[in-house]
């Protein structure tokens, strides 16, 4: 069964976010995902947002996100993989190699450097990440929601008073 990769439309807001929401609840995070489907409109129609979808046999088995930002170490941008997700039902057939493998077309006119985040648990995905050559590099990712620096402006303020 071949695999067909396009990129997502605005039409398909919904299908990214369902997909979203299975990664998810599989990764323990699904009270994270508060996007509605009127904000992956939005997403989809912005030309720095890529989606690859992947269907098989015209089922959609999958997806790639990522962002193209600016990389200022290098003076251009770069791609910034979001996500790769492929249902369960699709695994270990090669869906997830095509994913990237198409983000990596996209990526090659321009020479876009892409980069991604990894959970340390994720033995398989630093397996299935090192046969397409991919460095890994160890690295901790820290996040700060607008409730704790609101928290901490707040308190800097009332010191400064």
């Amino acid at each position: 069964m071949p695999t067909e990769i396009r990129r997502a439309v605005v039409a398909d807001a919904e299908t990214v976010l369902t997909m979203m929401g299975e990664l998810a609840e599989y990764q323990d995070q699904r009270a994270d995902v508060t996007a509605s489907v009127a904000d992956w409109q939005g997403f989809l129609a912005r030309e720095d947002v890529v989606v690859l979808i992947a269907e098989v046999d015209g089922a959609v088995a999958g997806y790639v996100s990522a962002l193209r930002r600016p990389y200022l170490w290098v003076g251009g941008d770069h791609l910034a993989l979001d996500d790769l997700y492929v249902r369960e039902q699709f695994r270990d057939r090669g869906v997830g190699r095509e994913l990237m493998l198409a983000l990596a077309r996209h990526a090659l006119p321009d020479r876009l450097p892409i980069s991604w985040g990894l959970r340390l648990e994720n033995t398989a995905g630093y397996r299935f990440y090192e046969r397409l050559g991919a460095r890994l590099v160890t690295k901790t990712a820290a996040g700060w929601s607008p409730e704790a620096y609101e928290r901490q402006l707040n308190e800097t303020a009332q010191l400064s008073e």
